[in-house]
């Protein structure tokens, strides 16, 4: 008799994962694991450290304690940088370079994704027509847009999306969720901080809550 294949690794898992600021707790520790074809959903009042957690899983921030696995292997802040599209609050836009531009420079520091190319990934966001209009000259609806043009095109297999709905109407709203989706219908995970509603696709989804730390 054969054994039984072993289960595949999560891909990204925290183990008892934490961070201070000041020597103040802000979050943990925290052990959730996102498969890929998944999406973690974390909720929690604002300061609860929803923020912060996606930037230490993305590098920027160093963990107080515990350790973050891709595919069950440690990483290092750059391995995972590598592994992850992170999309903040404020638009990583270079705002004197037309947006198209933008996404060249973009593609040319983190990659592309097989098959995809910047032309295609405006017009996927609705931005066609805008190839040439300066960052600094886009509502905060378009570059929201053009940023999540460049979600698109990274080659990452982890999308960290920091409240991904906000400065969207209803359309970019479903955009959005269309975009998750497909990036998780191609193997891929997404975990979403939100302190609202959150009008996903129908994908499987897991549930990190944040809470203040007293």
């Amino acid at each position: 008799m054969t054994d039984a294949p072993s289960p595949a690794a999560p891909l990204l898992a925290a183990r008892g994962l934490s961070f201070s600021r000041n020597d103040e707790p802000v979050f943990g520790p925290l052990d959730f694991v996102v498969d890929a074809g998944e999406a973690l959903l974390i909720r929690g009042d604002n300061g609860a450290g929803k923020t912060t957690l996606l930037r230490v899983l993305a590098g920027l921030l160093q963990a107080d304690g515990g350790a973050i696995e891709i595919d069950g292997r440690a990483t290092d802040r750059p391995s995972r940088a590598r592994a992850m599209a992170y999309l903040g609050h404020l638009p990583a836009l270079k705002a004197d370079l037309g947006a198209l531009e933008n996404l060249h420079f973009l593609c040319g520091l983190h990659g592309r994704r097989h098959g995809q190319t910047e032309e295609a990934a405006m017009r996927i966001v609705g931005l066609d027509g805008y190839q040439d209009a300066l960052a600094r000259q886009l509502s905060a609806g378009q570059k929201k847009r053009l940023s999540l043009a460049r979600m698109w095109l990274s080659p990452a297999p982890l999308w960290l999306l920091d409240e991904p709905y906000a400065n969207l109407d209803l359309e970019g709203i479903e955009l959005v969720n269309r975009m998750v989706q497909a990036h998780l219908r191609e193997g891929g995970a997404a975990l979403v901080t939100t302190h609202g509603a959150y009008a996903a696709p129908p994908v499987r989804t897991r549930e990190l809550r944040i809470r203040r730390t007293a």
